[in-house]
């Protein structure tokens, strides 16, 4: 294995790599005081908590297939007890998450079924990437359904006939927090093709992968069985693998796919951090008309709070009216 960074942390990591020969690439994401930082900050119930850690794992490990500068969020919206689902990741590599949630119907679903559609009662699945207001914003949808996120997303690639992608997630609650970790294959086009437009939108190219090549140098039968052996030994990785920290994120990669040889590049890290603060408040406060914020404010003051990282603004009025 070659790799820029011969070791990667244990965890909060976005590590790409590549099967030799096999036309396919690939992310493990690991997760682990990134996610228990986020969730510490609600009192979510267990199966929103569950959820959310699954939803942040997926948007760290879609973001990272993308060359963007800006922001990819992933949110869903659903119609049941679970209104609102969001995680975002900057191409820093800030992450960020939260969910609306009825707390009385939550609790009326037995924990032995609290999957996703029971959670959401349906609803849509949203791609964001934001580079700003000088790029053109792209936004991909698919329908909430199948009893987990990865089955609403791997739903959403199938669409495409020009991308296929599989994944492998492991969620887990232990005594400091929460932890995930994923692994996602992408099967590269054939020579000559190009990859989905759905999914590169204009200006959210592909990774480079620091000098591989964009397309597969195997077609056919070849190339359908060496996506087929490539899934079937993702699928071998075992959850306790996935979640590390015992199992070292380029030793699990060697243990999976040393037989047909693996490559790996240059990762990088992932950080909870929310991208709120005072002045942006007081920005949007200031927009507002008078007559909102009179009717927002309690005994003269304005109180917002950040829903991601439920950090605390006070203002008095006067200071934003006048």
């Amino acid at each position: 294995m070659e790799s820029t960074r011969l070791t990667p942390p244990a965890s909060d990591f976005v590590q790409p790599f590549q099967i030799e020969g096999h036309g396919v690439r690939g992310r493990l994401v690991r997760l682990d005081g990134v996610a228990s930082e986020i969730i510490a900050k609600h009192a979510y119930p267990e199966p929103v908590a569950h959820l959310l850690t699954e939803m942040m794992a997926l948007a760290a490990i879609l973001a990272a297939t993308l060359k963007y500068e800006g922001v990819f969020t992933l949110q869903a919206k659903g119609n049941g007890a679970v209104r609102v689902l969001v995680a975002d990741v900057t191409s820093g590599g800030a992450v960020r998450g939260y969910a609306q949630f009825d707390a009385e119907a939550v609790a009326a679903i037995p924990a032995a079924s609290a999957n996703l559609m029971r959670l959401t009662g349906g609803g849509y699945l949203a791609f964001t990437v934001d580079q700003g207001e000088h790029a053109e914003r792209y936004q991909g949808i698919v329908e909430l359904e199948g009893s987990s996120l990865v089955d609403c997303i791997h739903h959403y690639f199938q669409q495409s006939e020009q991308l296929q992608a599989a994944f492998k997630l492991a969620i887990e609650h232990h005594a400091g927090g929460w932890r995930a970790g994923a692994i996602m294959l992408q099967r590269l086009p054939s020579q000559g093709g190009h990859a989905s437009p759905g999914w590169t939108p204009d200006g959210a190219t592909p990774h480079d992968w620091q000098g591989g090549s964009g397309f597969s140098e195997i077609e056919g039968e070849e190339a359908d069985d060496a996506w087929r052996r490539a899934v079937v030994l993702m699928a071998s990785a075992q959850d306790r693998e996935l979640l590390g920290p015992e199992t070292g994120i380029n030793d699990l990669l060697y243990r999976l796919f040393h037989e047909d040889g693996v490559r790996v590049f240059t990762g990088h890290d992932l950080k909870a951090q929310c991208r709120c603060s005072r002045t942006k408040v007081e920005t949007v406060l200031k927009s507002l008309g008078s007559d909102e914020l009179n009717d927002l404010a309690v005994d003269g003051a304005l109180v917002v709070t950040c829903e991601f990282c439920n950090s605390e603004y006070r203002f008095a009025l006067g200071d934003v009216t006048g």
